[in-house]
C-alpha cells in the first residue's frame, strides 16, 4: 500500500494553518472537478485532493496522522500501519478498524471507523447481554446524496471469544438514502457486535459526512454558489450559464446588478423529504487584472459621464 502525504497532494507546508488548507482545497477540487474538468484522470485527482482535505481540516485526525507520517512517511510504497494502530487515539493495543469508504486503501486502512461502544445490559432468560453498537463515518460527495445509492462498507468488530478480544472483518452492502444531510445517523439494525448468551446483536450506525464542495457551500438544504461577473456585464445585465450538481443552467442577471446580490435558482439545491432546496447564485463583480491605454481612457470617460457616488451614504 502506498503512503499518501496529504500535504504534498493539497500543496501545503506542515505547519499550514486552516485557513490556507481550506483555500488550497478549494482551488485543486475546483480545478480537477469533473465538471470542471473533464480530461482523464481528473475525477481521480479530485477524489485524492478531497480525501486530503478530510483528513487535514480536522484537527484531531490531523494530529494522528503527523504521527502517522513521523513513522512511516519515508516509506513511499510498500506501507503498513503499525500493528497497534487503530484510528481515533493513535498507538491502543486494538487492532485497526478499516471502514471502506469511497477513499483509498491507506485512508480506510488508518481512518477507517471510529466506534463508539455502549455496553447493554439487557437481561432476560438466563445469561443475555446486547451486543456493541458500532458507528462508522461516511464520507458522501454532494452530489451523491441527489438519489439513493449503494455503498459497499468494510469494517472490524472487537469479539470476545475465549477470554480475549478478536477483531473480526465484514463487509456490507448499504443503502444510502436520498437527501442525506451532514450529520446524519443512518441506523443497521443487528449489524454491531455479537451479543453474549442469546441477547441480540448491536447495531451499526452510519455517521454521515458531506465532503466540501469546490464550489457550493451549503446552507441547510439550500446551496450557494459565487457567480463572478464583470463591471459590464452588472451594468447591462446579461445570460450567464452556470453550474448545479445536476447539470447547468441559464441565469438572467438584470442591468444595474450589484456585489453581493443573490439570486435564487428554485430546486437547485439538495434533496429533502419535502422536496429540494434552492440555489442562491451570489454575484461577485469582478474586475480585470490586466488593462490597456485605450480601455483606461474609455473608464475615464465613464467616470466623467456619471455622477455617481457609492460612497455617498458615508455622508448622511
Amino acid at each position: 500500500m502506498e503512503f499518501k502525504d496529504y500535504y504534498k497532494i493539497l500543496g501545503v507546508k506542515e505547519d499550514a494553518d486552516l485557513k490556507e488548507i481550506k483555500k488550497n482545497y478549494r482551488k485543486m477540487a475546483l480545478k480537477y472537478h469533473p465538471d470542471m474538468n473533464p480530461h482523464d484522470g481528473a475525477e481521480d485527482k479530485f477524489k485524492e485532493v478531497a480525501e486530503a482535505y478530510e483528513v487535514l481540516k480536522n484537527a484531531e485526525r490531523r494530529a494522528e496522522y503527523d504521527e502517522l507520517r513521523r513513522y512511516g512517511g519515508g516509506s513511499k510504497r510498500g506501507f503498513e500501519p503499525p500493528p497497534d494502530w487503530q484510528r481515533s487515539g493513535g498507538y491502543h493495543d486494538s487492532g485497526r478498524e478499516p471502514s471502506g469508504q469511497n477513499f483509498s486503501d491507506f485512508f480506510n486502512s488508518v481512518f477507517g471507523g471510529s466506534f463508539t461502544q455502549s455496553h447493554h445490559t439487557d437481561r432476560h432468560d438466563g445469561f443475555a447481554i446486547k451486543g456493541q453498537d458500532a458507528e462508522i463515518e461516511v464520507p458522501v460527495f454532494l452530489e451523491d446524496t441527489l438519489a439513493q445509492h449503494s455503498r459497499k462498507i468494510e469494517f472490524s468488530l472487537p469479539v470476545y471469544e475465549n477470554h480475549q478480544i478478536k477483531h473480526v472483518n465484514k463487509i456490507l452492502n448499504v443503502k444510502i438514502p436520498m437527501g442525506v444531510s451532514d450529520g446524519e445517523r443512518i441506523r443497521l439494525k443487528g449489524q454491531g457486535g455479537p451479543s453474549q448468551g442469546n441477547g441480540p446483536s448491536g447495531d451499526l450506525y452510519l455517521h454521515i459526512r458531506l465532503v466540501p464542495h469546490p464550489l457550493f457551500d451549503v446552507q441547510g438544504h439550500n446551496l450557494l454558489l459565487t457567480v463572478p461577473i464583470s463591471p459590464w456585464e452588472a451594468a447591462l445585465g446579461c445570460k450567464v450559464t452556470v453550474p448545479t450538481l445536476a447539470g447547468k443552467v441559464n441565469l438572467t442577471i438584470s442591468p444595474n446588478s450589484q456585489s453581493g446580490q443573490k439570486l435564487r435558482i428554485k430546486g437547485k439545491g439538495l434533496r429533502n423529504k419535502q422536496g429540494s432546496g434552492d440555489l442562491l447564485a451570489v454575484l461577485k463583480i469582478v474586475v480585470p487584472t490586466t488593462s490597456t491605454e485605450k480601455i483606461n481612457q474609455l473608464w475615464q470617460q465613464m467616470a466623467e459621464l456619471n455622477d455617481f457616488d457609492p460612497r455617498a451614504e458615508w455622508s448622511k
